[in-house]
C-alpha cells in the first residue's frame, strides 16, 4: 500500500493538483495487482465520488503517464498503473498483458517485453498492444 506521502509525491511529480479523488484513484490503482475497469474503480472509491470526476481523473492520469489503458477482447476499457519511468512525453509501458480465462483479470507482465515486429513496407505502428490469454497463477489447480 503506497503511503500518503508517496501518493502526494507521485501527483506532484506528474504536475497534478492534490485532490481527494485523485489520491483515492491513485491508491486504488497502485494497490491492484491487475487492471481495473472504471466501474471496478468506482466501487472501490468512497460512495459519494462523482462519476464524471472519476473519468476526468482517469483521463488526466493517462495523459500525464500515470496510468495506461489495457487492451481486452471485450469492449471494457481497463486501467493499470504505469511504471515509474512513464510521463506525458514518453510512455514506457512496453510490456505484455495477460488475461486469465478463469477469473477474467488482466495482469501487466512488466518483466515480459513486447517482442519486436518487422512490419511490411509502408506500414507504421503507432501503438503496440500484446495480450496473452490463459490461466493465471491464482486460478491454477493446486
Amino acid at each position: 500500500m503506497p503511503s500518503p506521502d508517496r501518493l502526494s509525491q507521485t501527483l506532484t511529480r506528474h504536475g497534478l493538483r492534490q485532490t481527494t479523488v485523485r489520491r483515492a484513484v491513485l491508491q486504488v490503482l497502485s494497490e491492484s495487482s491487475y487492471a481495473l475497469s472504471g466501474g471496478e474503480i468506482e466501487q472501490l472509491l468512497p460512495p459519494n465520488t462523482d462519476r464524471i470526476t472519476l473519468y476526468r481523473t482517469l483521463k488526466s492520469f493517462e495523459e500525464c503517464g500515470l496510468i495506461h489503458r489495457v487492451i481486452d477482447t471485450s469492449d471494457v476499457v481497463r486501467y493499470a498503473a504505469c511504471s515509474i519511468e512513464c510521463s506525458a512525453k514518453a510512455h514506457f509501458d512496453n510490456h505484455v498483458h495477460f488475461k486469465c480465462t478463469a477469473c477474467e483479470h488482466i495482469y501487466c507482465l512488466n518483466q515480459v517485453a513486447i517482442p519486436a515486429v518487422t512490419l511490411p513496407a509502408k506500414f507504421e505502428a503507432v501503438t503496440r498492444d500484446y495480450l496473452l490469454a490463459g490461466v493465471c497463477r491464482e486460478c491454477q489447480p493446486a
